[in-house]
């Protein structure tokens, strides 16, 4: 395969899958992760990808942001397996907070059978998932519901929040990154997930590989802000040593 077209098929994968990772392109193409790297830096030059964290995303996608249907099949078993070991984080007893989020959304049909929980969510995937659950108050934050993302945002829930003190928080995030923290595209979202951080005594970060370096326009909080961080195994070393670097106690699923 010729140089040109290399970067034709990056372009085509990085439009249908709504990004292009280093490694997994370099096995396919068969071609070394350097022929990839150095692809994607011509390829940014033209203006065709934005070059992030271990691959590239379509400059279409820069700011769109992706309905909850799209992201929920994007990493389909790193979510689960990240949601999986996030079950090992609830308490048995006492509150919890879950953010809006698919990942998020994936826990909240796994709060085992007999806890004795009181929930506080702005996610309607996740409230429906939980409002049949034996042994969980649940109790939805009110508030305009984002079509994109099934989240309740606005100064409703924010106002309630701001007498909450909850045990611990479980946020998924568009991005996360050791320079930028955890973004959103959407400042009223990411209002919304700032005054959650700020409600929880403790707060684990539920986040894929592949949502590391990807910045986003709103920050929500701080990766120091994090206790936990649950990931997947294709975090790389370099990311892996800046999340310890942050001082949260890195997971990884």
């Amino acid at each position: 395969m010729y140089g040109a077209e290399r970067r034709q098929s990056l372009v085509r994968r990085a439009r249908r899958d709504g990004r292009v990772d280093v490694s997994s392109a370099s096995e396919e193409l068969a071609v070394t992760p350097e022929t990839i790297r150095r692809d994607l830096g011509v390829l940014e030059r033209q203006g065709a990808l934005r070059r992030v964290y271990g691959g590239a995303i379509p400059v279409e996608r820069v700011d769109f942001e992706p309905s909850v249907t799209l992201r929920d099949r994007t990493s389909e078993a790193e979510k689960e397996r990240i949601a999986r070991a996030a079950v090992d984080r609830l308490p048995e007893r006492g509150t919890v907070l879950l953010d809006g989020g698919t990942t998020t959304a994936r826990l909240a049909g796994l709060v085992p059978d007999g806890v004795e929980l009181t929930v506080v969510t702005n996610s309607l995937p996740a409230a429906n998932r939980l409002v049949a659950r034996p042994g969980c108050e649940l109790h939805l934050l009110g508030g305009r519901v984002r079509a994109t993302t099934l989240a309740s945002v606005g100064t409703w829930g924010q106002d309630v929040l701001g007498g909450l003190t909850v045990d611990v928080g479980f946020f998924g995030t568009n991005g996360f990154s050791d320079a930028r923290g955890c973004t959103t595209p959407d400042p009223a979202e990411a209002a919304v997930k700032a005054a959650m951080v700020r409600a929880c005594r403790r707060r684990v970060l539920l986040a894929d590989h592949t949502k590391y370096g990807d910045d986003h326009f709103s920050r929500f909080a701080h990766l120091e802000e994090m206790d936990v961080v649950v990931t997947d195994g294709g975090i790389d070393d370099r990311a892996r040593a800046e999340l310890a670097g942050t001082g949260a106690d890195v997971v990884i699923a």
